[in-house]
């Protein structure tokens, strides 16, 4: 079955506190962007990859590519207002019979074990998600006031989430909706049961200068 791996990386610097976009940040010598790139290329190097940035940040990705030697062969693709309408816009470069993982452009941390244990979940039951549970205590906020839950009753989720190529560009012809946070709750409206599979703590979604910080201190000890 052919496998594809939808890279969306539209994030800004903002939070980072810089004019850098978050996946162009520097980890281990190279961008952030690169290593994920890399992740799905060592699991698989026959997998097409196909990566999608903002449209203004096309011309910088290029010289990226130039100044860092960065040779894997990947498809780009514009971006689209929201995170939605970008994985949509990735679709359409997805043929319907495979599996396509789709994948945050700043979690480079996730490991091969992960990335096969969904790619075979999606080939046998259709979808797959990548979960941890949580290890905080949890309380949950009512109308009278707080009370706790049963953090085991609960799961983070992660990326990639790996669907059959068919459902997902399927699922992707519905108009957009607020309440989808992620590609699993897009299939989920269709009627399309969410199947779950044991993430990797350290693949973590970098967003701020903390996880900046732990994702560099933990890169160079993990093997994919």
């Amino acid at each position: 079955m052919k496998l594809y791996a939808l890279i969306v990386a539209g994030g800004s610097g903002r939070r980072m506190g810089t004019d850098i976009p978050k996946q162009f940040l520097e980890i281990a010598g190279k961008p952030i962007l690169m290593h994920t790139i890399e992740r799905f290329y060592d699991f698989d190097k026959s997998i097409e990859i196909i990566t999608v940035l903002p449209e203004d940040q096309l011309l910088r990705w290029n010289g990226l590519k130039e100044k860092y030697s960065f040779t894997i062969r990947h498809a780009i693709v514009r971006g689209g207002e929201t995170r939605f309408f970008s994985v949509k816009n990735g679709l359409e470069f997805v043929d319907p019979s495979g599996l396509v993982a789709i994948h945050d452009g700043v979690r480079p941390l996730v490991s091969c074990d992960t990335i096969k244990r969904c790619y075979e979940s999606a080939e046998k039951y259709g979808n797959c998600i990548p979960v941890i549970s949580p290890s905080d205590s949890l309380r949950v906020i009512t109308q009278e006031g707080n009370r706790p839950v049963d953090r085991m009753q609960f799961k983070q989720v992660q990326t990639p989430q790996v669907f059959k190529t068919e459902l997902i560009k399927k699922a992707y012809l519905q108009e957009y909706q607020p309440e989808f946070t992620d590609d699993a709750t897009v299939l989920e409206r269709i009627g399309e049961k969410i199947n779950m599979v044991e993430g990797n703590r350290e693949n973590i979604k970098i967003t701020n200068p903390q996880d900046l910080i732990i994702a560099r201190a933990l890169f160079s000890i993990l093997p994919c």
